[in-house]
């Protein structure tokens, strides 16, 4: 089949898949593989889960879409559940982590604003990645992916990932700070993690200077990184936090909560989404939160997530040319000294799917029903193809 009529946006690979089951996919020609993408981290449940399938298939069944015209049970419910898990008052739902993230940052402004800031500036990180929408590519730390769209918008102040001193000074400094956006782990940055140290000392500047913390826990949310949230290694709070990936378990949905006077931001006509929150995208969330808990998956991802890097690093001991081996639950970085996008293709060959990320750091984000097992089998060839990468 051609792509002619598809534009030229993805440097895809040279693979279809034509059918999944739990952590494998299968192309078209009946290679299995083993997923270790997860479809960038939102395969939660993996490939086929029966509980999610019937959930999608009731739902369709019965009502797909009503528009936010009229009250939506299955979006009161996910936002009843979310809120029980974060500890969050509030609930806006989109279909994407950029829209989530759009959302948080128009709630930052509109919050600003109510406090007589005119030009209300967000602080963000070097290395961020927030989206492609133009104040969600504005915001990420990446000239490759603001290239070619300028003029950028206004109103964000960057300062270099987990620098406590560069965020105290900016907001001691421009009184037109009004919030802090951060990833608790940096994923297209390169697996990078904030301390929790850092987290708290965060929370501080934000209450002494009146800033709201924003999270984009796009990728580190549902239970990624162990706990429902990445925040709740910490301990800390957040005022707004980003969701989507992970949540739909494959179905688009995204989520932005807030808290407290954040939560309070947006009145009727100052935000809104066609699709957003629909019953159908909300019945795979609900199915998926099922899921995560009668699976114990917070605790599978822990353990499993914990076990690959501790085998990667006896693999990799003594190998020149690995930097760094780190992570959170099953958000896996391994970075080498050098770029590795071929690794992606050697792997490939050999019927395993990685990723590649800030050129030089192989991603793994595999479903959270990932084993033990599965990891042995994943992780073997993949220190094979890493030294012979490194050697070569």
């Amino acid at each position: 089949m051609s792509q002619s009529h598809l534009m030229n946006t993805y440097a895809r690979q040279p693979v279809a898949f034509v059918r999944g089951e739990g952590p494998y996919l299968w192309d078209e020609e009946g290679k299995r593989y083993l997923d270790a993408v997860a479809g960038v981290a939102v395969n939660t449940l993996g490939h086929g889960h029966p509980g999610l399938v019937k959930a999608i298939a009731d739902q369709a069944a019965n009502l797909i879409h009503s528009s936010n015209l009229y009250r939506v049970k299955r979006q009161e419910e996910l936002a009843d559940r979310l809120c029980e898990l974060s500890g969050m008052d509030r609930a806006f739902f989109c279909n994407s982590g950029c829209e989530a993230n759009e959302a948080a940052i128009k709630l930052a402004r509109m919050y600003g604003h109510s406090k007589d800031v005119a030009n209300p500036t967000i602080v963000v990180m070097e290395k961020a990645f927030h989206g492609r929408t133009m104040a969600t590519l504005t915001a990420t730390g990446s000239r490759k992916i603001q290239a070619g769209f300028e003029p950028l918008l206004s109103g964000f102040a960057r300062v270099p990932f987990n620098d406590i001193a560069a965020i105290r000074q900016v907001a001691s400094t421009n009184r037109e700070v009004v919030a802090v956006l951060v990833e608790l782990v940096q994923g297209e940055g390169g697996v990078n993690i904030v301390s929790p140290e850092f987290m708290r000392e965060l929370r501080q500047i934000c209450d002494e200077f009146g800033l709201l913390l924003m999270l984009d826990e796009v990728q580190t949310g549902i239970a990624r990184t162990g706990t429902w949230f990445a925040f709740q290694h910490s301990g800390v709070m957040p005022d707004v936090m980003a969701l989507a990936k992970g949540l739909g378990a494959g179905v688009p949905i995204g989520a932005c909560l807030a808290r407290g006077v954040a939560a309070e931001v947006f009145k009727p006509g100052n935000h809104g989404s066609t699709f957003g929150g629909n019953p159908l995208a909300c019945a795979a969330a609900l199915a998926t939160l099922d899921a995560v808990e009668k699976q114990s998956l917070l605790e599978n991802a822990e353990k499993v997530g914990n076990y690959i890097r501790q085998v990667l690093k006896e693999k990799m001991t003594g190998v020149t040319g690995v930097m760094d081996i780190r992570g959170q639950g099953l958000m896996v970085g391994i970075e080498l000294d050098r770029p590795c996008a071929d690794l992606v293709a050697k792997m490939r060959d050999r019927g395993f799917l990685i990723n590649v990320t800030a050129d030089k750091v192989i991603r793994l984000v595999p479903p959270l029903i990932f084993t033990e097992a599965h990891a042995d089998e994943l992780l073997g060839p993949l220190a094979e193809e890493i030294v012979a990468f490194l050697e070569g």
